[in-house]
């Protein structure tokens, strides 16, 4: 069985159609990469994967489990952690208190006077643990807001992974990143296989490429195709509606 399955998601506004009868399916250990062009669906589809919108029609399962109804925090505790689009972190406090709270949030400790101490310290190294993982060991006592763009999209991939997820939803996480933090961010989703599967929404075609195991197309709320990065270059509808003959040379 698929860690992670999207089984015939509707999703309709009105008279639109947003997502159309969608699936999709993520392996352990996967990279699976969701591209479409502007207005695909792409959005409305992650939503109602995180839980932020609930489908008119359809389940989706994580490990065996309908976690159709549940709510987005429900959803993270049976191990689905979603990035956003726009960064969410505590911009005026310190990379460190950020990372405390996340790894509290997530441990059912608290911060309560006359705390263990032992129980203290394991937050804290474990708020380090998650810093070094995403480069940021360096910067603990840095004040979050004042951090350079890449940094503070680092931090927040660093919060969901308080979490320990089982998958990982990165939408757009090389956005608004110059080449050498975009490389950054390759580098840190390549080494997150090993711990997680990842579905990823990216308009990064090379990073797409080069991370992705498989990727699914998605157009006009329909999945058009899916397949490997090979699969996916080469396919002629996919060329025709979204990738063009310029991006497959530049990103052969």
């Amino acid at each position: 069985m698929s860690l992670f399955q999207v089984e015939g998601l509707v999703k309709r506004f009105g008279g639109l159609v947003a997502t159309d009868h969608v699936s999709l399916s993520v392996e352990r250990g996967e990279i699976h990469a969701l591209i479409g062009p502007n207005g695909a669906g792409k959005t409305t589809l992650v939503n109602q994967i995180s839980g932020l919108l609930q489908p008119d029609a359809g389940r989706v399962l994580l490990d065996g489990v309908d976690i159709t109804p549940l709510p987005m925090h429900r959803r993270v505790a049976h191990g689905l952690t979603r990035c956003f689009q726009v960064t969410r972190i505590f911009p005026a406090q310190t990379v460190r208190d950020n990372l405390l709270l996340a790894v509290q949030a997530h441990s059912g400790s608290s911060f309560r006077f006359l705390q263990p101490r032992s129980q203290a310290s394991d937050l804290y190294v474990k708020a380090e643990q998650l810093a070094e993982r995403v480069g940021l060991q360096h910067s603990l006592a840095e004040t979050a807001g004042a951090l350079p763009h890449g940094a503070q999209r680092m931090l927040d991939v660093a919060l969901a992974l308080a979490a320990a997820p089982k998958l990982l939803l990165l939408d757009e996480p090389m956005a608004g990143m110059g080449p050498g933090e975009s490389q950054q961010m390759v580098h840190l989703i390549e080494a997150l296989r090993k711990d997680m599967a990842v579905l990823l929404i990216e308009h990064d075609m090379e990073a797409v490429f080069r991370l992705a195991d498989r990727i699914s197309v998605l157009v006009y709320g329909r999945v058009l195709t899916a397949g490997t990065p090979d699969e996916i270059r080469n396919h002629p509808e996919v060329q025709a509606v979204y990738l063009g003959t310029e991006t497959l040379e530049t990103t052969a």
